[in-house]
């Protein structure tokens, strides 16, 4: 899974937000280390829609601009979990071999 998507599906995981709001979750998740372009994130949500990881929950008009809500659907939290999962055994792989092999830095 890409980094962006991942983050993207986190930001989703606490309930239904719009793409600024996925935008400003996304940046705080990462200390700000990525700020979605429009066409990165609403060009994942619809992957993410057509692979049924998320769905539209609503839409609303709000100063004359349509703003879509989007939410994890349940196979999108399974894949959250098992991008999770990954993770978590390469930090462990990696992680021991990271510590094994370097001395330790002297304060």
């Amino acid at each position: 899974m890409r980094e962006p998507t991942y983050y993207i599906m986190t930001a989703l995981l606490e309930g239904p937000l719009h793409g600024y709001g996925i935008v400003k979750e996304v940046e705080a998740l990462t200390d700000g280390r990525i700020r979605l372009a429009a066409g990165t994130l609403y060009g994942a949500l619809d992957r993410l829609v057509e692979r049924g990881e998320i769905e539209v929950d609503r839409e609303e008009q709000v100063s004359g601009r349509r703003r879509r809500y989007y939410r994890l659907r349940p196979s999108g939290e399974d894949a959250v979990a098992a991008e999770v999962s990954r993770m978590r055994s390469a930090i462990a792989a990696t992680g021991t071999r990271f510590v094994a092999t370097k001395p330790a830095v002297s304060p």
